[in-house]
């Protein structure tokens, strides 16, 4: 099997910014797999909160590279690396090759229906619940907003949002920068905005306290649940489990888990870390067992593949297996 790896460094639309972090471009590993005359390729970020990089997991990749080249199984890889972004874009070249090998789609190799799904649009971060509030006035398409939130006026900027956009359905990410105390006081009245779900209001290694905790909104797990060994500790504090394939380490682990925190009865998300649509095909995937998706990254993106995922106001469709799988 021939491996290659580059990266790449896509420009965002507009600095993205989240509780304790901004970005400016997207830096991406790409991975590629040829055998036979085929190819099979996959993209990754990294898991920044886990201090991976585009340049880490390049590094990482190249480590394993001899045993890739000597063909490897997913199931193999599972084993050679852990969970994380270079695991995730080899895992789903693998995927991809498989299906141009094979002559099946993706979905024919995991027995899932495909249809299109509503996407959130995501509203970064920004000082004011003014410049929030404008943000997502001018995302007037976006039939779902995912509102980025930190410590400093959740609930005013959110209270904007929802005057801005009385249309919308409204989901939060708080990215870990909330502490209980917080929690406890604006969730009552986030649940009076008509709030679908609050994400990580907690850090990650910090959120025992939620155990017993009756949330009037629902909470997701999103640092605080990386991949299945940590499902059931998740489970036991959150109602939902956002699934990442960069956390994952894959789409491979990444069904193991949705599967798995549906038999224990949570929700399930797909998110992702700001990606091309390479990223978010296989996402798409996850995507089809899901009650909330996001996968808006390309949208987040000053351009893309050109025969990447098409984005209707919100509505994903599904995309082409000559563009992957």
């Amino acid at each position: 099997m021939q491996f290659s790896a580059h990266l790449e460094d896509w420009e965002l639309a507009q600095p993205f910014r989240i509780a304790g972090k901004e970005w400016l471009t997207s830096p991406t590993l790409v991975v590629q797999l040829a055998e036979g005359g085929h190819v099979g390729r996959g993209e990754a970020q990294g898991v920044f909160y886990l201090d991976e990089t585009a340049q880490s997991i390049f590094e990482q990749v190249h480590a394993v590279a001899n045993e890739v080249r000597q063909g490897i199984t997913r199931t193999e890889l599972q084993q050679l690396l852990p969970a994380g972004g270079a695991r995730n874009a080899i895992d789903c070249a693998l995927w991809d090759l498989e299906c141009k090998q094979s002559g099946r789609t993706i979905w024919q190799l995991t027995g899932i229906d495909p249809k299109p799904v509503t996407t959130v649009f995501t509203i970064g971060l920004e000082s004011t619940p003014e410049a929030m509030a404008a943000k997502a006035a001018a995302a007037a398409d976006a039939p779902i907003l995912k509102i980025k939130l930190d410590g400093h006026q959740p609930y005013e900027k959110l209270a904007a949002i929802r005057a801005a956009r009385p249309d919308a359905a409204l989901v939060v990410d708080a990215n870990q920068g909330w502490d209980f105390d917080l929690l406890q006081e604006v969730i009552p009245r986030c649940a009076s905005l008509d709030l679908g779900m609050i994400e990580q209001p907690l850090p990650r290694g910090g959120d025992e306290m939620l155990e017993g905790f009756d949330s009037p909104v629902t909470l997701a797990a999103d640092e605080s649940c990386l991949d299945s060994s940590e499902l059931e500790v998740a489970a036991r504090r959150y109602g939902m489990i956002n699934i990442k394939l960069d956390k994952t380490g894959g789409l491979t682990e990444a069904l193991k888990l949705a599967r798995e925190a549906k038999a224990l009865g949570c929700k399930l998300m797909v998110g992702n870390m700001v990606g091309t649509s390479l990223g978010m095909a296989p996402s798409f995937v996850v995507a089809q067992l899901c009650d909330f998706v996001d996968i808006d990254g390309p949208l987040l993106l000053r351009y893309d593949h050109p025969m990447g995922l098409s984005y209707n106001r919100g509505v994903v469709g599904v995309f082409s297996s000559r563009f992957w799988g």
